[in-house]
């Protein structure tokens, strides 16, 4: 007799193997396609990791379940408590990271500027010393991040506000006191920026340099994904009480499959 536990297992795990055929197929197409940016190409290992360990545990849960493998099944359960672990352990880690947003607003200016020295020396490390800053880059390009910005005149422009990204990625920090001509042409005065700092230096009117390595981008992008993690804190929230409960089902499906070698096996008089 089938047991609607196993069904469950093996229903979820089908959906499962599903979406590890996808990761792994877009993670190629992504790494092969002569079209593929390199921002795309970054996906590849993720993709491939992500798709080869939903590969193995669908397998697992499958071969536990319909065949009634209780290896396998044991297998799968203990993958499963260790994803549970590490999505908790994700979350309390998200909870700490999002407690307090960094950042002065500029004073009747509808932007946000950060430095590198708001930040904990880790978070310094993490940003400065990243090797996939590149990669990063590459992204900001592709989404045609600073080719969005309505430029306007100088008041309208400022009034308007821009996103964290825009600002920091998009145009010299404001302390510079570099002249407006539009959203991403700047004009440095001919005395030189009025601090001496690396980022008025860095930045360049050249459309595919701007202020993109900046330490002001580098930390907005930081900051940006700081944001972006409550939501995944959320998102995680849901992912976990859909692993938990994955896991009760897959407990229960164990059982099933031990009372039913249990009455296989028995003798009667």
């Amino acid at each position: 007799m089938v047991r609607p536990s196993n069904v469950i297992v093996a229903i979820l795990n089908v959906l499962i193997l599903g979406l590890a055929i996808l990761a792994i197929g877009f993670s190629f197409w992504f790494q092969f396609h002569s079209g593929s940016s390199l921002c795309q190409k970054v996906l590849y290992k993720p993709l491939l990791y992500l798709g080869l360990a939903l590969l193995v545990i669908s397998v697992f849960g499958l071969l536990g379940s319909c065949c009634g493998i209780k290896f396998f099944l044991w297998i799968y359960l203990a993958v499963m408590f260790f994803l549970i672990l590490g999505l908790v352990c994700f979350m309390f880690f998200t909870l700490v990271v999002t407690n307090k947003r960094v950042g002065q607003a500029i004073s009747n200016k509808g932007v946000n500027e950060h430095r590198l020295g708001d930040y904990s020396k880790w978070l310094q490390r993490y940003v400065v010393n990243a090797d996939n800053w590149d990669e990063i880059k590459s992204c900001l390009a592709d989404v045609h991040l600073c080719q969005q910005i309505d430029s306007g005149k100088s008041p309208d422009f400022y009034k308007k506000g821009l996103p964290l990204l825009q600002s920091g990625c998009c145009k010299p920090p404001t302390y510079c006191g570099f002249q407006f001509q539009n959203a991403t042409v700047w004009i440095m005065p001919k005395k030189g920026p009025a601090v001496p700092d690396t980022d008025c230096k860095t930045w360049s009117n050249d459309q595919t340099k701007l202020c993109f390595d900046c330490d002001s981008c580098k930390i907005s992008f930081l900051e940006n994904i700081k944001n972006e993690w409550k939501t995944l804190a959320i998102i995680n929230s849901c992912t976990l009480a859909v692993v938990i409960f994955i896991y009760t089902v897959g407990c229960c499906a164990l059982r099933s499959n031990r009372s039913r070698g249990y009455t296989k096996h028995r003798s009667y008089p």
